[in-house]
């Protein structure tokens, strides 16, 4: 049978001989049907189990009428907000609306509502009543339990609450999917279905084998409450129950992470490798341009970051395809007309953790694999990510094969075996590698979860000396953040000293947004460490994240006024003047008698390699 898209209106179900779908999904962004892309990644593999799935994509919200295109669907309808949580793909960090929107047609704004997760399930209440309703997706796993809300600043319900809907799937949800799907079609209720792991589901009574966590009610009126709930849903890996005024959410223990078998199956799967036709007028769908030709080698993260999500929501283990699943993809790739011989990315969300950190079956509670210090029980290596990348490049058609998708500097450094790093430099870096220490005061690092400073500067080190040995003149380009909680002023001055002695000149900075599910988070809020219970200091101020922002990019002369504040503020004045160690002038005329403040303070035949990144250059 010939590949084709899944079935989007009521025509496309004629021409598949489909009278009533098994499930529709509806879905808030536009319809993908690549593997990077979760909703395309349930519906095929619904398929492939042998039901039918319509795709509702971007629906207009305000009736219920689009939510009923397709007709009331055979066993439940899906729904997801995509990718991203609606709220933070609609607002910038300052709670302003961003003017596109990658995942909609054209890259056009507005086309989702805010919290589309409740407003799409709200709505098909609207239409069709009781019909089962299952969420899924980042948006609902990482709004799972009560939860802070950063653009409400308060803290909300579960999401499976405020939705109405019957079922919620958190994590990665093939398992689940497939298991609920058998149910439903075996004739079970959907009220009565309470035993698949990694689900959630609302009872009227407490599970004897769940685990009480702060209720809803405690965790909105006592910050400590919410701090401890936070603290025993990163540390308790079974099931949960937190009450909501009269009625309890049941939180399952997680689905096990897929096996080598089970991804290849996923990511095999017939997908038709784009966006649908229909937002060919448009001019396609800007997010696909990132992934059309990435390769997804590996899932979870035993990173664990404070402000990453990612170990709350895809877990901790590790799950891996085989060399032979990413080869054939790669393959399908080469066939593509619009594929040039790059291939941009061959990672995950740590490009370099390819196996689990350790053969524990569940994460050790309360401790992380790689903060403060590396476990002395984690399996440090790269082999077989490098004999998998080596494949890659070898094939006919590819010119060079990328490694974007971000590399975890300190497990990297802590490898004794140096091949991987010399061939990363070697073949897989287009003249910049990007990294991730986020900051450099060890003060802060420890709110981040992120080692210290120290070892960033070593693994710098090694870059430049491997560069040097391979006669390469590449960089490393620091992703950094302003404002984490724990930062003070004194913190982002020290940063900017360190971008100031290293020649560095960030084009892009990353100002803490509080997202939900994660441990920063719990942390702006509460303004405690839900680990420690001790207290935390936190740049709340619109004032105060600005000047924080602002030293990140001090030598830009937009940020003039905001730099030489925050100096006077930190009690810093000697960072103000005209030697080589200030970071900006006096305010009015420099010595020549011109206004500094018309132009930036980085040489213009310089600004460019600085930007770049690296370490300092001798002055001539």
């Amino acid at each position: 049978m010939k590949k084709t898209f899944l079935p989007v209106s009521r025509q496309d179900m004629e021409k598949l001989n489909i009278d009533e779908l098994d499930f529709v999904y509806v879905v808030g962004e536009a319809y993908v049907d690549h593997p990077s892309f979760g909703h395309a990644i349930i519906s095929r593999v619904l398929e492939a189990a042998g039901y039918t799935v319509g795709i509702i994509a971007l629906p207009d919200w305000h009736t219920k009428e689009d939510f009923m295109r397709l007709g009331k669907p055979r066993l439940a309808f899906l729904c997801s907000a995509g990718n991203m949580d609606s709220m933070v793909n609609r607002y910038t960090v300052n709670k302003k609306t961003r003017s596109t929107d990658s995942y909609a047609p054209g890259g056009k704004a507005g086309m989702r509502p805010d919290r589309a997760t409740v407003v799409y399930c709200n709505r098909i209440r609207e239409a069709y009543g009781d019909v089962p309703i299952i969420i899924g997706g980042v948006e609902a796993s990482l709004r799972r339990f009560a939860h802070y809300d950063y653009w409400d600043n308060k803290v909300r319900r579960s999401v499976l609450f405020d939705s109405r809907a019957d079922i919620l799937i958190y994590g990665m949800g093939e398992h689940q999917i497939v298991e609920l799907a058998d149910l439903l079609k075996g004739g079970a209720s959907v009220d009565e279905i309470t035993d698949v792991d990694g689900i959630c589901y609302i009872s009227r009574e407490k599970p004897e084998d769940a685990r009480e966590i702060p209720s809803f009610e405690s965790v909105k009126d006592d910050k400590r409450e919410y701090a401890l709930s936070c603290k025993i849903q990163y540390e308790f890996y079974g099931k949960t129950a937190q009450q909501h005024g009269d009625r309890w959410l049941v939180v399952n223990k997680p689905s096990p992470p897929l096996t080598t078998a089970e991804m290849d199956r996923v990511y095999g799967l017939p997908y038709m490798r784009t966006y649908h036709p229909t937002y060919e007028k448009d001019g396609g769908v800007p997010a696909i341009e990132e992934v059309k030709f990435s390769i997804t080698s590996s899932r979870g993260c035993f990173g664990s970051c404070n402000f990453c999500a990612i170990a709350f929501h895809e877990g901790r283990k590790i799950s891996a395809r085989s060399h032979e699943s990413i080869i054939k993809e790669a393959k399908l790739m080469i066939k593509d007309p619009d594929f040039k011989g790059y291939i941009n990315d061959v990672g995950g969300p740590t490009a370099n953790f390819r196996h689990s950190s350790c053969d524990r079956k569940v994460p050790c509670p309360g401790k992380k694999c790689l903060y403060p210090k590396p476990c002395e029980n984690m399996k440090v290596d790269h082999r077989d990510y490098l004999k998998l990348l080596r494949k890659l490049r070898s094939l006919d058609g590819v010119k060079k094969v990328f490694v974007r998708s971000g590399i975890r500097y300190d497990y990297l450094l802590y490898d004794k075996n140096t091949d991987f790093f010399e061939e990363l430099c070697k073949h897989h870096v287009s003249g910049q590698l990007r990294v991730a220490p986020e900051h450099i005061s060890d003060n802060v690092l420890q709110y981040m979860g992120k080692p210290g400073r120290s070892v960033y500067d070593r693994f710098v080190d090694k870059f430049y000396n491997i560069n040097k040995k391979l006669g390469m003149n590449q960089y490393v380009v620091p992703y950094l953040m302003s404002s984490h909680p724990g930062s003070t002023l004194n913190d982002a001055v020290m940063l900017a000293e360190y971008l100031r002695d290293h020649r560095l000149s960030p084009e892009q900075v990353q100002d803490f947004y509080p997202t939900p599910g994660t441990i920063s988070t719990c942390m702006y809020y509460t303004e405690l460490d839900p680990m420690t219970m001790k207290a935390v200091y936190v740049p709340k101020t619109f004032e105060e994240k600005q000047m924080q922002r602002a030293l990140l990019q001090f030598r830009y002369p937009e940020n003039y006024r905001q730099v030489e504040k925050a100096l006077i503020t930190a009690e810093r004045q000697d960072l103000i003047g005209y030697s080589q160690k200030c970071l900006i002038k006096p305010r009015g005329e420099n010595k020549n008698g011109k206004d500094f403040r018309r132009k930036s303070s980085v040489p213009k035949n310089k600004g460019r390699a600085e930007n770049r990144g690296g370490k300092p250059k001798k002055r001539r």
